[in-house]
């Protein structure tokens, strides 16, 4: 019987706080508020409170309770002590059958207590960003709910629906930096690997004003855009073709290039043309894009290798890789105007360097695997074009760039007769 009273006195506490739930919230029914409807109570909750020493401190601002734990230490709180032991001695009395009837009540009250559905939700926050008024603090809430609520594919699907794309891309043109930044965010968010949603995206022209926006001077909001630019093109040819269009393979160079720009936004447009490089190998019927074959396009890359960061040179030699197996990218190119052999070497002797920090030693295997495939690559491609005929000559060069000088006698020797066979031979 002890258990029992235990848990019909919780029941009757929450049934009385279901009601007094009810009492406050004067419309009938718990119910999810916009943000406009938020600052109206929270006006009338601050001007009760100075009225009235006893108000209800544990109420969210639209009158309602945060959790059913809040609302039940409301109640308790607000209980007379007396009455919950009268309450329990009550409850020991009950017939099975009585029992029976207060459970049914109390699912019916929590029925209505229901958590609202992300639509309606995603709703809510769309509806507060349509509202020209909003207050900064607001607007950003809104579009952080929406960056959470896209995340499931089933709802980025829904966003267009509920009229939340053309709201969110408006709020692209926003005069404040971090809306944007947002904004773009949460077009990202929503796009990834979707091509429903990037499709959409596209057709609202948003693509335009996030490679604009790539180009602020806050980096916050220059990295949220290239990722959402990433997110929109990523294995979409339609979006790639806007892309190039909008001169996006100019854009990755400067980042690149620029070594004074912020490091995560130099990741990211790396990154994305090792993505691009891969789409174009993957699509080997289409003809390859001019830009890929471009020296300084070419080196910017090649001058990565030598950054700093690692996570950089990772990326660096991934967009290498998928670079050098394309048709139109030039052995000599890499490795005349770019240098690669040479940024492939002092790389190599900087992984060598890390091995031994225990810290990066994980690190470094995963990327020597990886330098490994590119240098196989780099003198494949060097030996189609007759530059090392027989394999000993990758030897004799990689023994040349040490500084051997008899290795590089003979490896300069093979260079001649090299050039000298093939003028016979043309």
């Amino acid at each position: 019987m002890e258990r029992v009273s235990s848990w019909m006195l919780v029941v009757m506490v929450m049934v009385m706080a279901v009601r007094a739930e009810r009492n406050i919230n004067r419309s009938g029914g718990v119910y999810w508020s916009t943000a406009e409807e938020e600052a109206l109570a929270q006006t009338q909750t601050q001007t009760k409170a100075r009225d009235d020493d006893t108000a209800v401190t544990d109420l969210d601002a639209d009158g309602g309770f945060s959790s059913l734990e809040g609302m039940l230490q409301w109640a308790i709180g607000h209980s007379d002590p007396v009455q919950l032991k009268e309450t329990a001695r009550d409850v020991e009395k009950l017939s099975p059958t009585d029992l029976s009837n207060r459970q049914v009540e109390i699912k019916q009250l929590m029925d209505e207590l229901k958590t609202p559905s992300d639509a309606q939700l995603m709703q809510v926050a769309i509806n507060d960003l349509s509202n020209s008024s909003l207050s900064l603090e607001d607007r950003h809430r809104a579009l952080e709910e929406l960056l959470i609520l896209v995340e499931p594919i089933d709802n980025a699907n829904d966003l267009n629906k509920l009229g939340g794309l053309v709201v969110v891309t408006r709020e692209l043109d926003h005069s404040d930096a971090d809306t944007r930044k947002m904004a773009a965010w949460v077009l990202g968010k929503a796009s990834q690997n979707n091509p429903i949603v990037q499709k959409q995206v596209l057709e609202l022209g948003a693509l335009s004003k996030l490679m604009k926006m790539v180009k602020s001077d806050y980096a916050e909001e220059a990295t949220k855009a290239l990722y959402a630019v990433s997110a929109l093109i990523r294995n979409n040819v339609a979006g790639q073709e806007l892309f190039y269009e909008e001169a996006g393979h100019l854009l990755l160079q400067n980042i690149m290039s620029e070594s004074s720009i912020d490091i995560r936004l130099r990741r990211k447009a790396v990154f994305l043309l090792g993505d691009l490089a891969e789409c174009q190998l993957e699509n080997r019927e289409k003809d390859e894009l001019p830009f890929f074959s471009s020296r300084i396009f070419l080196k910017s890359v090649v001058d990565l290798t030598s950054s700093a960061d690692l996570d950089l040179q990772e990326k660096a030699l991934v967009a290498l890789k998928n670079l050098l197996q394309l048709k139109t990218t030039e052995a000599l190119v890499f490795k005349d105007f770019c240098g690669l052999d040479g940024a492939l070497e002092r790389l190599r002797q900087r992984l060598q360097d890390l091995m031994v920090e225990e810290e990066h030693r994980d690190y470094v295997m995963d990327v020597e695997r990886l330098w490994s495939e590119v240098q196989q690559i780099f003198d494949r491609k060097l030996e189609k074009h007759g530059r090392f005929p027989y394999d000993g000559n990758a030897i004799l060069h990689q023994h040349y760039l040490l500084g051997d000088v008899w290795y590089s006698c003979v490896y300069v020797m093979l260079l001649i007769m090299d050039l000298y066979i093939s003028n016979i031979l043309i």
